[in-house]
């Protein structure tokens, strides 16, 4: 609770001193200091309070919005120089981390429900105040009815739950059979984390969404879907072995699908939010073999995809600012112009391939061994999954990097320092939590 209640000093002080910086500052200091007070109780719950907690999943999806949260501001400079609405967009950000934070820490199952929807609303607002494109209404819309059409059945269901267990704590809910409470209680999760089929409001926010709206998208609100399912798959263990395979087939085979689509991309956002639902697909099928080897899998590839998405999403940015095109087409041959922005676009375009060091590699490997052991006929989509999502990254890195310049850049700026340091906090945690990886694994 100490963090959310500093969390609440942030508001006042970002309007009182009207210091875009001081805001980042305070926010970086709050992710150490969450990060150094919790770091020693890694497996059994800590920090409680009266429905508050914290075990490792909790800790590190915390962690991970601080840390998105953070670099969003740092990301949104052009706010600033532009005076476009700057405080309200700090005001913004830090009520959704207030949200998430509260979400993620709450032991309460409708505690959980009602800030999971809460921060359907900054994120709403980050998308249709500050998106550059005119479809960005729509792209909220679908945003907003997707979600909540999806979260009223799970509402009915909580009142069920409670009419059973007598309280709505996650450790005092009593396991269920019912296959419409299943459906009830998980197709919102479905829709968040998204899987096939229900994906479509994804790209579209992403595309209409400015960078910060993007990064909060692909780092933390697509993690909310898989947090929900940690929370509540104990619940259905005997449904879930029965159906489980279901949304397993249709997770593999939609993102083999997915894949497919990205490889014939020509908008880099597009290409870098499909790969995100391709990413989701395998953490969803991860957690539904429920198996510890899927679960510690997926714990660490949202992580990893969190960092390595908003880091892609910064790399499209970065180019968009300057040619003020999202076309893979228009974008070419940036090695020429930008030769130190393509290492950046190498070392993530290879995390996003899952390629060593990074994080990703270790998730897909302990996902691939789950998925595989689950049913063996899933191997051969799997082996389609890894393979093309080195093709569609080695298709972005090349054909953004390579070949020769368009013509129409008439003006042109290099890279800053607060760029190289933006994609510098995105690849670095990436690729040295592998070091410490067995913190991950604990939590089971």
């Amino acid at each position: 609770m100490m963090f959310i209640l500093s969390l609440f000093f942030l508001i006042p002080l970002s309007f009182l001193t009207m210091s875009f910086w001081l805001v980042l500052f305070n926010l970086f200091v709050l992710s150490f200091m969450f990060m150094c007070k919790s770091m020693f109780y890694p497996v059994m719950f800590s920090s409680l309070s009266y429905c508050f907690g914290m075990d490792l999943l909790s800790f590190s999806l915390i962690l991970l919005s601080f840390w998105i949260c953070s670099l969003m501001i740092l990301a949104s400079e052009n706010l600033y120089k532009k005076n476009y609405y700057w405080e309200l967009f700090l005001f913004m950000i830090i009520i959704l981390l207030i949200s998430l934070v509260i979400t993620f820490s709450s032991m309460n199952f409708f505690l959980f429900y009602l800030f999971f929807e809460v921060s359907l609303i900054p994120t709403l607002f980050l998308i249709i105040g500050w998106g550059n494109q005119p479809e960005r209404l729509s792209a909220g819309v679908y945003l907003l009815f997707y979600t909540l059409l999806a979260s009223l059945p799970m509402m009915v269901a909580l009142f069920n739950l409670y009419n059973k267990s007598y309280s709505l704590d996650f450790y005092f809910l009593e396991p269920s059979n019912s296959f419409l409470m299943y459906m009830c209680l998980n197709t919102v999760f479905f829709v968040k984390i998204p899987m096939f089929f229900i994906h479509l409001w994804l790209p579209k926010a992403h595309v209409e969404a400015s960078i910060s709206g993007s990064m909060i998208l692909a780092g933390v609100m697509l993690k909310l879907g898989g947090y929900g399912l940690f929370r509540v798959m104990k619940l259905f263990l005997e449904v879930g072995m029965k159906i489980n395979i279901i949304f397993i087939v249709i997770s593999l085979v939609g993102g083999f699908i997915i894949s497919l689509i990205c490889v014939r991309q020509s908008d880099m956002k597009m290409l870098i939010a499909y790969s995100s639902v391709s990413h989701m697909g395998l953490v969803l099928a991860g957690v539904l073999t429920l198996n510890s080897w899927g679960y510690c899998g997926a714990l660490i590839l949202m992580l990893a995809h969190g960092l390595c998405s908003s880091g892609l999403f910064c790399l499209a940015n970065l180019s968009y600012e300057r040619t003020h095109s999202r076309s893979i087409y228009l974008n070419k041959g940036f090695m020429n112009l930008m030769p130190s922005l393509s290492l950046w676009w190498f070392l993530l375009c290879s995390s996003n391939m899952s390629a060593p060091p990074s994080l990703n590699l270790l998730g897909e490997f302990l996902l691939i061994n789950s998925i595989s052991i689950y049913t063996k006929f899933s191997m051969f989509f799997l082996f389609l999954l890894v393979f093309y999502s080195a093709v569609y990254s080695l298709f972005l890195y090349s054909y953004t990097q390579h070949g020769k310049f368009y013509s129409g850049l008439y003006s042109f700026y290099q890279i800053n320092m607060r760029e190289y340091l933006l994609l510098f906090l995105h690849w670095v945690p990436l690729n040295l939590l592998i070091l410490k990886s067995e913190f991950l694994s604990l939590w089971i």
